[in-house]
């Protein structure tokens, strides 16, 4: 009994932690995106600039290699050899077939004493280069986060068109019932009903056009942002009233001076110059004589029997005096066969040392050297060319951004006072036609130039937010302070 309690029990907490998780799971699938989430989301998420960190990680991979030019290289070389076949067996004396095994070792450390500067400009090299790709990487992030923002405002702007389209549908259907009943009171002719018909027909058709604009802005933002889940995907409910005109106080020529020095894409060319010009000093650095040191130490080991003398000898006749015919004769030790020497005498007895210094003075290496830097050159030239394309780049950028940021500024002026006259327009027909002075057809128009006076200046007024937006990445405002 006691069991099936606990059993009971357990069950009952897994279902919580279920329902839990997954209402904490729907609640996160269904919470509205902001701007600031959204760009933060496209930042972290974006293939290219993922791929870009790559590049990093191969720039600094190329860094720690340029340090470790500074350090002395050393190596362990080590053999293990067996001879198999015919030998000299040393007990016997006969060529046998026999196996012997040996093995050598020997460490070597070489450093370079001079390289006409290599090892530091390599390093100078990868400083800048890592240097580079970060810059790449901040570019590309403020390139990503405009495309964001600009999605981001265009789903805002047609959600709103949304609320003004279902907004006037509403009063569309409220002067329709009143143009009904005065049509049966015999107030108004019959073909005002008709007209309201129309115009309440058009309305629904406009918010069904206005919603599936909504849908399509919203699907093309998720794609952007690489979200999975379209059905669940929302944006906030968010303000975004205009401001940020003191910008357009700074003249173009003071923004370009800003953008210069902030803008990451003129660092990265600028960068790339200072790449170049390195270089081209390592092309001239490889002509320069070189000095290295080295140092190795060897010995070796066998493992096969070897002779030893011992103590007692034979007395060995190897001639005789001719006078006297005594035999002269010559002591030979005995031999015996024993294993081999204890591996670290071996060692001892067997070392080796090699030192010394190398130099190598290039002379002719088939004009490589001399082509290596007439192309280091050019390259030069070239990177120094492209800044300057990329300095003209931006002042076009720039002049262009702040005259379509005047331009949008006075559109936008011109389209609210457009509203405020369209508005009293239209309230004017409207109270005519509720007092039965004009018809169905004048308010209908009336009712349509006010309706697109609202979406002109809802469109101007997204068109400025956006055009502002622009202006200020040129003067290092962020797209996350919008």
């Amino acid at each position: 009994m006691k069991s099936k309690t606990i059993s009971k029990l357990f069950r009952t907490i897994v279902l919580l932690v279920v329902l839990l998780l997954g209402s904490a799971s729907i609640q996160a699938q269904t919470e509205p995106w902001t701007l600031k989430r959204a760009v933060e989301h496209a930042l972290e998420n974006n293939i290219q600039i993922r791929q870009a960190y790559l590049s990093t990680l191969d720039a600094k991979a190329a860094k720690s290699e340029a340090i470790g030019g500074f350090l002395p290289s050393v190596n362990i070389n080590a053999n293990h050899s067996w001879n198999i076949g015919l030998n000299q067996n040393i007990t016997t004396g006969l060529l046998e077939d026999v196996t012997t095994q040996f093995t050598n070792a020997s460490v070597s450390v070489g450093v370079d004493l001079y390289r006409g500067g290599q090892n530091m400009l390599q390093l100078v090299r990868s400083n800048l280069a890592l240097l580079a790709s970060q810059y790449q990487i901040e570019d590309m992030k403020e390139d990503v986060a405009l495309y964001v923002a600009n999605g981001y405002l265009q789903a805002v702007f047609n959600r709103e068109a949304v609320n003004i389209e279902t907004a006037q549908l509403e009063l569309t259907r409220a002067e329709y019932q009143r143009t009904k009943e005065k049509v049966q009171a015999g107030v108004l002719p019959e073909g005002d009903l008709f007209e309201m018909e129309a115009i309440l027909a058009s309305q629904e058709q406009q918010l069904v056009i206005a919603e599936n604009q909504y849908i399509m802005a919203k699907l093309s933002l998720a794609q952007l942002l690489l979200v999975q889940d379209y059905e669940n995907f929302e944006i906030a409910e968010e303000d975004f009233p205009i401001d940020g005109q003191e910008i357009l106080v700074q003249q173009p020529k003071d923004l370009v001076a800003r953008a210069l020095d902030y803008r990451n894409d003129i660092k990265l060319a600028l960068t790339n110059i200072d790449i170049a010009k390195t270089d081209l000093r390592l092309a001239k650095s490889v002509s320069k004589p070189g000095l290295s040191g080295f140092y190795s130490y060897s010995s070796r080991i066998s493992y096969t029997d070897r002779l030893e003398p011992t103590n007692s000898f034979d007395l060995v006749e190897i001639g005789v005096v001719e006078p006297t015919g005594e035999s002269v004769v010559r002591p030979v030790y005995n031999q015996r066969v024993v294993g081999a020497l204890p591996i670290e005498e071996q060692l001892k007895l067997n070392d080796g040392h090699n030192f010394g210094l190398s130099l190598n003075i290039p002379i002719l290496n088939g004009f490589s050297l001399k082509n290596n830097i007439e192309r280091s050159k050019v390259n030069v030239e070239r990177s120094e060319f492209q800044y300057k394309q990329q300095v003209l780049d931006l002042e076009n950028s720039i002049n262009q951004a702040y005259n379509d940021c005047i331009g949008a500024q006075q559109a936008f002026d011109a389209a609210q006072k457009t509203l405020v006259a369209r508005e009293k327009a239209y309230t004017y027909a409207q109270s005519r036609f509720e007092a039965g002075t004009s018809t169905a057809f004048e308010f209908s128009q009336a009712k349509l130039q006010y309706e697109s006076a609202q979406s002109d200046w809802l469109r101007a007024k997204y068109d400025l937010i956006f055009k502002i937006k622009i202006l200020e990445l040129y003067f290092g405002i962020p797209i996350e302070d919008l």
